[in-house]
């Protein structure tokens, strides 16, 4: 994407364009929201606070690196459409709306802030700070962006960063970058008239391409360093470069958060209250907190930019000439050699111009396959279209992305890449499309540093709840305040002992301890090989109700073995017996070195052979065969040989596959290939002897049969098949072998070739959960080399001869059935979501659990029309009983009897029903179909076949829509959209980290999803423990604040190190430690803290840890032994009787009450199992009981305590028992029966079901 303002600063232009200067507001970052809230970035609309990106070299077209430019709505003024000084923009690829709003600084308003702030020591810069708006409202007067000073940015989370405007010379014209094309219809009328005027509002580009990027020999010929130096300005250096921040600015950060700003504003009240001790504490607590926070931000930033950031040499051809210059220094329009052996990373994203090329996309994709890349053609440049949120799959054969590594390159021979035509040295060139953030590496690095909002429940409510809190501290602040005044205290004890219980109700660790049980679950997670690097998403995990699988790779194995081949009987015009060997494909064998090749007949047989050696993608590196697991079967199972030009032919074996350190390996760069070598791939069996010119001369009698391939029409997703050109050594002839889907296949072959029993055997084999496809070839009498090389996929892949079927075995992973079942049992929703056939998808289904056998499942098909005709008609037809439809507008069946449901599959429950949708009905049923069928099929469509990566990245979204946390699990090749818009995408990669997915398994089977949601869930409940426990904590120490505030009383400055440091830290650190429980249950964890089960259990833990301490302060009053504290308006007034008495009860509340918030089965295991916790509860219940039971002297003294009677001791132990017994009985059998009353009282109407899903479901059962 390209953020570019061709914005004119003021002045004017006249008619004739002669010396329109393009001004570019330039945006540098001053982001006043404070660093844990508010994140900005161009594209994205938010930053991390601690990372900026590099603003040096700036270019006036910003490729989303300077922090927060991407889409603003400004709440302040009214109708936002009808002001002139605002702009809405959309950006597609984040689906990101943002608004900007120019502005200039008002003078004297600000001079007079910078006044109030010195006056206020600061506080006002702090408020400023944290609510920028006001800042805005105060200093800014709102203009024109092209008399802008600063521009506020604000998307529509509500985030808002501002950011400085600069403005660079550019010495061209409008219409040197840009064309009418790229212009607003406003702009593009006003252009045309006058070529070069100023255009008076900020622009926005998603993309960029040269008009004179017409064919591909303009292309090689490169740029000009004028077009350099003025494509440099406009485009900035390539280069992702996540710049550090300093320490000092990582300081400032961290330590005018709230957050610390409230710890040093409560350190100042203890020091004001003579709790040095405690301040002092409390203090390097947090100074090793900032200490240790600094230095992790400072390593993540570190590893960050390590990551992003790449810079090599390039050998570029420019001016006419090739020089080495540094990558920074590349712009689009350059033209650079990818066959230099230094290069081993491609520094940008790029077309492929000659020469071919194998890469490694793992670190894009998730993908570990190598994929081969081939030379960009005139017809594709057009096609080309760069404003696409993904690359084309017709141009992504040719295109090579930034970051990806390079597994080998083959050059080609002699160029034409002078200005006079001159033939150059053999390499292989590629031309620069885009640079810098705007490739797609770097929108992956944008999706990683700037993840959307997290919208989760719990944190929302979480702050609500914080709310609430300081509500309750502000009535205690009052009441307080009266009673002081009303005993006489001096004034300043009665300010700061009042603002002290904002401190307590208000503690200033609660935000960290609610992250405690993420981290343990991420370091479980490490362990088990599961890589996270969006920690929020943990918590999402366990909210999951929806899981989408990808089929092969995922639910099965990653290799299909070959069945076996059945062949077209022409005599019978039925499908031959299954061929389980390529022996008996021929009249001869071929694999046996002795056999005199010339015997070969051509036949149906043998030309099924030929397809099966040469219709496949398979490249050589370094010995061994690399592509497609399923190429690679099928050309095991021949037994060929494979021999790329100027490399040695290599026979696979057992043993040869994908080397898993094939990525690690430098770049291979071999022979030419082009012009001077013809064929470039070549294969042959055995028993043929390798083409020896020698021996052609000499007359000698040598058997040869080489096939070579002479061009390759890759597969393509929409078309589902793959074509080849081969030419056989001294053949006068050309063949076309093609390999595809079986649907696809028949409708480019002659009728007249399809077998009889075509229906049957596909039926056969794609229920029993085979892979199948399908070949043909054709041949062309009068087709030469050059020929071949321009004529059209369409022409070659018609009127074909139908050869028959390979069957492929695609094994289930053992861990499959077990994780499926496990998922079931726990009522989440499985959805298969593949690019396979419909019948394997149910088959494979059906083997694994995820539909019922005893299920019906019905399958659409068009009627009439397809999925491009707004009124075509679908029938959905029952699988395994052609009479049985269901309605196509109700989704309903139509009938209701089975008497002629298949045996195989015995009906069980008639009423219950699945889909497998096809990608196609899919397609229509998004834009064409009612809206109630829509939602009917997403709740009911179990399989989604023959799936594109964008409609799996729809359905996904469209599940969403429907309110159900969507989790997606696959193996990154064409999944990455869908991996990233799901709640949880779960990627199965060898990579540590893929940046395609939150969440990266290096356990290649799915039983890293179990994983994932039993952490969620366990990490889900512990922060909700966690925060219940610290509110608790703040609320029992309010209340014994408070009943010793009734006579000016307090605990000591030791009992508050006591409680904080040696009680609450350990206990609230290590009940976040308790492991997730092995199984699934059912019922998902609550995400809301306002739910009837939470706000129950609070609220009864708080009447009854209060009610407890009344009592108690009761009790000590009547002993005829107890003394009323003498008071002194002056001091503390700490030792009393009623100090001892409820600081003892307290602490062991605060011991007792974490046992009982430690949530055991069914989400996590019990309490026991935390050996940690339960040691260091054991050890302060008994360090509590000693200072309770037998103090010494030193013990009273620190903890400021008074001597009570022995029999008094011992009832205060029983009164803590009693306290505990009471709230674990509370607890665990009467709050959820009191939830359950509540429910029943308030809930006498209907509940109205908020989820659209459950909506549509009960309206599903009612009818």
């Amino acid at each position: 994407m390209v953020l570019a303002t061709r914005e004119f600063a003021g002045g004017s232009s006249s008619s004739d364009g002669t010396n329109s200067n393009l001004n570019t507001l330039e945006i540098n970052e001053f982001n006043f929201e404070e660093s844990h809230s508010t994140r900005s970035t161009i594209e994205d609309g938010y930053e991390d606070e601690s990372i900026n990106i590099t603003k040096d070299n700036k270019p006036l077209l910003n490729n989303t690196d300077n922090g927060s430019l991407g889409r603003i709505i400004i709440n302040m003024f009214g109708n936002k459409n009808d002001s002139p000084f605002i702009q809405n923009v959309y950006l597609e690829d984040d689906d990101l709306n943002i608004i900007l709003a120019g502005y200039q600084f008002n003078r004297f308003r600000l001079y007079l802030y910078y006044i109030f702030c010195f006056l206020t020591g600061g506080a006002l810069y702090l408020l400023a700070r944290w609510l920028p708006k006001i800042w805005i409202w105060w200093v800014g007067n709102v203009c024109v962006m092209g008399k802008a000073e600063w521009v506020v940015v604000e998307n529509q989370w509500g985030e808002i960063a501002i950011e400085y405007v600069n403005r660079k010379y550019y010495g061209g014209t409008i219409s040197s970058v840009f064309t009418i094309d790229q212009l607003d219809d406003e702009d593009a009328a006003s252009h045309k008239i006058y070529p070069d005027e100023i255009l008076h509002y900020l622009h926005y580009f998603d993309y960029w391409k040269d008009p004179s990027w017409t064919s591909t020999k303009i292309l090689k010929k490169g740029i000009t360093r004028d077009v350099h130096n003025e494509r440099e300005i406009i485009f900035g250096p390539n280069m992702i470069d996540v710049q550090e921040k300093s320490t000092l600015q990582l300081l400032m950060d961290e330590v005018l958060h709230p957050f610390y700003i409230f710890q040093v504003f409560s350190m100042i009240l203890w020091c004001l209250d003579e709790y040095y001790y405690y301040a002092a504490c409390i203090f390097i607590i947090s100074a090793t907190s900032v200490i240790n926070t600094l230095i992790e931000t400072k390593q993540t930033m570190h590893r960050l930019r390590e990551m992003s950031k790449f810079v090599c040499d390039v050998r570029i051809f420019r001016n006419g000439l090739w020089r080495y210059t540094s990558s920074e220094d590349l712009v689009p329009g350059d033209v650079f050699e990818i066959s230099d052996p230094n290069l081993h990373v491609y520094p940008c994203d790029a077309i492929l111009l000659t020469g071919d090329c194998i890469v490694n996309e793992s670190m894009l994709t998730g993908e570990s396959v190598p994929v081969s890349k081939l030379p960009i053609t005139d017809a594709t440049l057009h096609k080309m279209d760069l404003t696409a949120v993904n690359v084309q799959p017709e141009v992504s054969k040719h295109f090579l992305f930034s970051g990806t590594k390079i597994v080998r390159v083959r050059r080609a021979k002699n160029n034409a890449i002078s200005f006079d035509n001159n033939d150059d040295e053999g390499v292989a060139l590629a031309l620069v499309v885009r640079t810098g953030f705007n490739t797609t590496k770097g929108s992956l690095i944008r999706s990683m540093l700037f993840p959307k909002p997290n919208k989760f429940k719990f944190y929302r409510d979480s702050f609500r709840f914080i709310g609430i809190l300081a509500i309750i501290a502000g009535i205690g602040f009052i009441i307080s305040t009266v009673n002081f005044i009303r005993m006489g205290v001096n004034n300043h004890l009665i300010i700061v002992r009042a603002l002290d219980l904002i401190t307590i109700v208000v503690p200033p660790a609660l935000p960290t301890t609610m992250s405690i049980g993420t981290s343990f679950s991420l370091a479980r997670l490490r362990k088990a090989q599961i890589f996270c690097i969006s920690p929020a998403r943990v918590n999402i995990g366990g909210k999951l109700n929806v899981m989408c699988f990808d089929k092969t790779g995922t639910l099965t194995e990653d290799g299909l073995d070959v069945l076996g081949v059945r062949c077209v009987d022409q005599t019978k015009n039925r499908f031959s017996d299954l061929h389980t060997s390529a022996d008996t494909l021929s009249n001869v064998n071929l694999n046996d070195p002795t056999v005199d090749i010339k015997s070969v007949t051509e036949s149906d047989f043998v030309s099924i052979l030929y397809v099966m050696t040469t219709c496949h993608s398979l490249k050589l590196v370094n010995g061994e065969l690399i592509g497609d697991p399923l190429d690679l079967k099928m050309f095991e199972f021949t037994k060929w040989l494979l021999e790329e030009s100027g490399q040695s032919s290599l026979r696979p074996s057992s043993s040869t596959g994908i080397s898993s350190s094939t990525s690690d390996q430098p770049a291979t760069h071999t022979s030419m290939i082009g012009t001077g070598s013809i064929i470039p791939t070549v294969v042959r069996p055995p028993g043929s002897g390798q083409f020896n010119l020698s021996d052609l001369l000499n007359n000698e009698s040598t058997s040869f049969l080489e096939l070579g391939i002479i061009r390759t029409f890759e597969f393509v997703s929409s078309l589902r098949r793959m074509s080849v050109l081969v030419k056989r050594l001294r053949s006068p002839t050309m063949e076309v072998y093609v390999k595809g889907a079986p649907e696809v296949m028949r409708e480019i072959c002659r009728p007249d070739t399809i077998p009889d029993d075509y229906d049957e055997l596909l039926h056969y084999y794609t229920h029993h959960g085979f892979r199948v496809i399908a070949c043909a070839s054709k041949r062309f009498n009068n087709l030469n080399w050059m020929k071949a090389q321009k004529v059209k996929r369409d022409q070659v892949e018609q009127d074909l001869q139908f050869l028959g079927i390979i069957i492929f075995e695609n094994k289930l992973k053992n861990s499959t059935p077990p994780v499926i079942e496990k998922l079931m049992r726990a009522k989440i929703r499985q959805i298969m979501c593949t690019g396979d056939n419909v019948l394997t998808a149910v088959s494979v289904s059906r083997e694994c659990g995820l539909i019922n056998k005893n299920t019906k499942t019905y399958i659409p098909r068009f009627i009439e029309g397809s999925s491009v005709s707004p009124r075509a008609e679908i029938a959905w037809e029952n699988l395994d009983d052609p009479k049985d439809f269901l309605d196509s507008k109700t989704l309903k069946p139509l009938i209701q009897s089975v008497s002629n449901y298949s045996n195989e599959y015995p009906l069980l429950n008639a009423s219950s029903y699945d889909l497998a949708v096809t990608g196609d009905v899919f397609r229509w049923m998004v834009d064409f179909a009612d809206e109630t069928a829509l939602f009917r099929m997403l709740i009911k469509g179990q399989i989604f076949a023959r799936m594109s990566p964008d409609e799996k990245h729809e359905l996904v979204e469209k599940l969403q829509l429907m309110g159900y946390c969507v989790g997606f699990c696959g193996d990154g090749a064409n999944d990455c959209g869908a991996l990233k818009a799901a709640d949880v995408g779960l990627s199965l990669s060898e990579a540590e980290a893929s940046v395609a997915a939150p969440f990266t398994s290096r356990t290649m089977d799915i039983g890293c999803v179990i994983e994932v949601i039993i952490e969620g869930r366990a990490a889900l409940v512990t922060s909700f423990s966690c925060f219940k426990y610290m509110a608790l904590y703040s609320i029992i120490q309010f209340t014994t604040v408070s009943l010793l505030y009734v006579f000016d009383s307090n605990l000591g400055n030791f009992q508050f190190l006591y409680i904080d440091l040696f009680l609450i830290l350990p206990i609230a650190i290590l009940m976040g430690r308790t492991e997730p429980y092995s199984r699934l249950h059912p019922k998902r964890p609550t995400a809301s803290l306002v739910s009837r089960r939470v706000l129950t259990s609070l609220i009864g833990q708080i009447l009854i840890q209060s009610g407890f301490q009344f009592f108690v302060y009761l009790l000590i009053r009547k002993q005829p032994w107890y003394k009323p504290p003498d008071i002194d308006p002056d001091d503390k007034n700490i030792v009393s009787f009623e100090n001892t008495v409820l600081f003892l009860l307290s602490c062991y509340q605060y011991i007792l009450i974490a046992a009982v918030f430690s949530v055991g089965p069914p989400y996590r295991k019990s309490m026991y199992s935390n050996v940690p916790f339960i040691l260091s509860t054991i050890f302060l219940t008994l360090l509590t009981s000693l200072i309770l039971l037998s103090p010494s002297s030193l013990m009273q003294q620190i903890f400021e305590l008074i001597s009570i009677e022995n029999y008094f001791r011992w009832w205060l132990l029983f009164i803590a028992a009693l306290d505990f017994i009471l709230s674990w009985l509370m607890e665990k059998y009467v709050f959820g029966h009191i939830v359950q009353w509540i429910g029943i009282l308030t809930g006498s109407k209907v509940k109205v079901q908020k989820k659209l899903y459950k909506k549509v479901q009960r309206e599903l059962e009612m009818n």
